[in-house]
């Protein structure tokens, strides 16, 4: 990653709700399948999206409850071997002794991800309304995961007064703040 990846406040929260910004039409909406890889208690955000290992590591949690999250890496599968002890650092998790130069995601998930222990691979299926909001990017994402689903409303941006300036104005306490690997770990029944 460049360093002049610019960090962003994020708002998040799970729940059966519609926010008013959703009434209008989104500015696009797109569907995918990602792997979240879940580690209780660690503060990251680990997913495989379009062939793209990706992981956000958190970096402050301001007085309103606002989180800004940061880029810390992006990476092409096959993922060669050299990348694997980032991902498991990141997670807070030794990685496991590695057998070949790289792997496919399925590779990776069998046979490193698996034999980890305290990581856990999870596919999550996502339809995303992107919008804009407040000056701020905002989504409403239906997720599924396995036979659950539920719903995420998240609004995002450089400025954290902006963001919870927006939060407040669909009526959230910006305090109520929960990350989608904390959402997800919930959603799939996992204890921190």
């Amino acid at each position: 990653m460049t360093a002049d990846v610019v960090p962003r406040w994020e708002w998040r929260t799970f729940g059966d709700v519609t926010p008013r910004f959703a009434a209008g039409a989104p500015e696009r909406v797109e569907e995918s399948d990602e792997v979240y890889l879940l580690a209780p208690g660690v503060d990251v955000s680990v997913k495989v999206r379009s062939g793209l290992m990706d992981v956000k590591a958190l970096q402050q949690v301001g007085a309103d409850g606002l989180q800004q999250w940061k880029p810390v890496m992006k990476a092409a599968f096959p993922l060669p071997a050299a990348d694997v002890p980032k991902v498991f650092a990141a997670l807070r998790t030794a990685a496991p002794a590695l057998t070949r130069p790289q792997y496919t995601l399925e590779q990776f998930v069998a046979e490193v991800v698996g034999p980890a222990g305290r990581v856990r691979a999870v596919t999550v299926h996502k339809r995303r309304a992107h919008y804009q909001f407040g000056g701020c990017l905002a989504e409403v994402t239906d997720v599924r995961v396995g036979g659950k689903s539920a719903r995420t409303i998240a609004i995002e941006g450089e400025d954290p007064a902006r963001v919870a300036a927006a939060v407040r104005e669909e009526g959230f306490d910006p305090a109520d703040n929960v990350d989608y690997a904390r959402g997800l770990e919930r959603l799939v029944g996992m204890s921190g």
